[in-house]
């Protein structure tokens, strides 16, 4: 299930890849959903742990990667419990989010609105308690905080 906490939160992780590049595990990057993550945001390949290969910059090492990639690797496999400011990622992230989502309760921060697409989706707003499941539901509550 996906919660989300709209505007400022103090205890959120502001800027995500900054603590992903101090905190993230070789392992996570092999993993089959980083990486098909990378691939899809990024347009990159894993070769391995430490290497990745991009289309436009060559051979990078995993912390060249995208802030989006990053912060979508922390909120699938970090198991603090912190909340993540999801409003680094662009919308090609958005559906990454919800797949987490499917797999794991998820709390994200937003300080903006994403587009989660012209689906249907399952979300709860943490600021209201009220439920979500379209983007116009979203939008109408979404704006009166961002």
């Amino acid at each position: 299930m996906l919660s989300i906490y709209l505007g400022q939160m103090d205890e959120a992780i502001y800027h995500p890849p900054t603590y992903f590049d101090n905190r993230y595990e070789d392992e996570w990057i092999t993993e089959e959903l980083s990486v098909e993550m990378i691939k899809d945001v990024d347009r990159s390949e894993v070769v391995s742990a430490r290497l990745i290969e991009s289309p436009v910059l060559g051979p990078i090492s995993t912390k060249e990667l995208s802030g989006g990639v990053k912060t979508l690797m922390l909120m699938a496999f970090d198991e603090t419990g912190k909340v993540f400011n999801a409003s680094v990622c662009g919308d090609n992230c958005a559906k990454w989010i919800l797949e987490i989502a499917r797999r794991k309760d998820l709390a994200i921060n937003l300080r903006h609105i994403m587009d989660f697409g012209n689906g249907e989706f399952e979300a709860r707003i943490l600021n209201t308690g009220e439920a979500v499941h379209d983007m116009r539901t979203f939008v109408r509550i979404a704006g009166k905080y961002v």
